[in-house]
């Protein structure tokens, strides 16, 4: 980001980011660069965990959230800091919920910033006013139904002596109009345009928590949809549709029915794979979670990896049994020597598709491809009465299971398992947050995705008592081997998956909630 100059001080310069209304398909790529770069980042209540998640490690996080009358900051203490971070020379992501110009006193901040002489960028998102109904099935135009859509705040100043709102115009207005943060004056918004002659029983719709997997439709008339929100306890953060757009959301909506719709997971594997599960938990329409249990770094010595890629002509097999470990090898293969040819003739072995996957990008044949995506699986493929006196390499894990090397080597196999990455548990997992949620009935599913997920879970959450804050909650496994280490740590398998992948824990999920 860039920093800028102001006579002989550098400031940092604030961006005015729209996080959208809670879905982070919805937020732009701009936004979520800057994010990921940003020295600070100053969040609002409707801003989103899952953006969080996604900063830099160091970067200081300030939450400033306003819920109903609870102000964590006022918004004179907000812009304060915001033009005080500024002046520190740290560049600043002002993250709001929706549109920062949108009833998100952006235009306020952006002001005082401009005031201040601090720079200031503006990176819109997705108004809830228009994502929220898209969500629960309202297009809030439609050429038979609205030409025009009207964006009215449901919460005025209470300061202002009297209102804004020309209630006659809008009662009498064709289109769709759409109410921000008016669940607390519902009765007396539908009161007063009916009062000022919109028909009692236009369709009208509520929708709360918008575009996440918490959200919560409501469809009535203008008359009656004040004792409905009522009665199904609708409370804010929720927006109100009045129009006959909001009836056609029998026809048109399509979140709702997603198949993990609702259903809040938890995401064990390293930040660094957490990304592509994450991505395909919020496409079935459920919310992930990320507590990575293991992060990934280098073997504690690199001494016997550099020999063997010295040596990796001398090979007759290479086998590889995960991505990280393709991953980990050539990045430090690529260290040594210049040349993929200087890898030698060895034949090359994997387990499972998304490995095999791993060693084409490197422009390499995969030779052996284990059906069974386990050591075993390799053994089936091999020829093992005839691998006396092959040299073989199993670049992996510092600590993994051993079934393989003593395999190959009852059968005469000459082996060399080298180091090429360890894992181990993060320093600053957020294990009261995890624990909080599992209390709260929070989180429907955890999966594992590895033994080493399972075993680190349980050491991280050992103070607390795991059989009850794993009440009600799905256990899902990506195999076998995963599951056995559940077993004998005490954990229950309620979904294990067919094929041993990532694609074949998300299918086995879906199918248990399908049912």
């Amino acid at each position: 980001m860039k920093k800028w100059q102001a006579g002989n001080k550098t400031l940092g310069t604030v961006f005015l980011i729209g996080s959208g209304p809670g879905d982070p398909g919805l937020m732009t790529v701009k936004g979520m660069q800057k994010i990921r770069t940003a020295d600070v980042i100053v969040y609002d209540y409707l801003a989103g965990n899952q953006f969080i998640q996604e900063a830099r490690a160091d970067a200081e996080l300030i939450y400033v959230g306003k819920k109903g009358a609870s102000h964590t900051l006022e918004q004179d203490d907000i812009n304060s800091l915001l033009i005080r971070k500024a002046k520190e020379g740290k560049n600043i992501v002002r993250l709001k919920g929706g549109d920062p110009y949108v009833f998100g006193r952006g235009g306020e901040e952006a002001e005082e910033l401009h005031l201040a002489g601090v720079p200031f960028e503006v990176v819109p998102g997705v108004t809830s006013a228009v994502a929220a109904p898209a969500y629960a099935g309202i297009p809030v135009t439609h050429r038979d139904h609205a030409s025009m859509v009207t964006f009215i705040t449901g919460h005025e100043d209470p300061a202002k002596e009297e209102s804004a709102i020309d209630w006659e115009i809008i009662a009498k207005n064709p289109g769709t109009l759409i109410f921000l943060m008016g669940v607390k004056n519902l009765p007396n918004i539908s009161d007063l345009l009916i009062k000022h002659g919109k028909p009692g029983d236009t369709p009208a719709a509520l929708v709360r928590w918008g575009t996440t997997p918490q959200q919560v439709s409501l469809f009535s008339t203008l008359s009656e949809i004040p004792k409905a929100a009522k009665e199904k306890g609708i409370k804010a953060p929720a927006i109100l549709v009045v129009g006959s757009v909001a009836g056609l959301h029998e026809n048109l909506g399509w979140f709702e029915r997603k198949p993990l719709f609702g259903k809040r997971i938890l995401v064990t594997r390293g930040r660094e794979q957490s990304k592509k599960m994450a991505d395909q938990l919020a496409e079935q329409g459920g919310e992930p979670i990320l507590f990575p249990t293991i992060q990934i770094g280098p073997p504690s010595d690199y001494k016997p990896l550099d020999k063997a890629i010295k040596d990796s002509p001398g090979y007759d097999w290479i086998i590889f049994t995960s991505v990280n470990g393709v991953e980990r090898f050539f990045d430090r293969f690529f260290q040594i020597k210049a040349d993929i040819r200087e890898l030698g003739s060895a034949r090359i072995g994997a387990i499972g598709p998304v490995t095999s996957a791993a060693i084409k990008n490197f422009g390499l044949q995969v030779d052996l491809l284990a059906q069974e995506f386990t050591a075993e699986g390799v053994l089936d493929q091999l020829d093992v009465d005839n691998i006396r006196g092959k040299y073989f390499l199993i670049p992996r894990a510092e600590s993994a299971r051993e079934i393989l090397p003593i395999e190959l080597m009852k059968h005469g196999a000459v082996v060399n398992v080298v180091p090429v990455y360890k894992t181990s548990m993060p320093e600053n997992a957020h294990v009261r947050e995890v624990s909080d949620l599992l209390s709260s009935r929070g989180i429907d599913v955890i999966t594992f995705t590895s033994s080493s997920t399972v075993s680190h879970f349980v050491e991280l959450l050992k103070d607390y008592d795991l059989n009850e804050l794993l009440k009600g909650v799905t256990l899902a496994s990506i195999g076998p081997i995963t599951s056995q280490t559940m077993q004998k740590r005490g954990l229950r398998i309620d979904v294990e998956a067919k094929e041993y992948t990532i694609d074949g824990l998300m299918e086995a999920i879906v199918a248990y909630y399908s049912k």
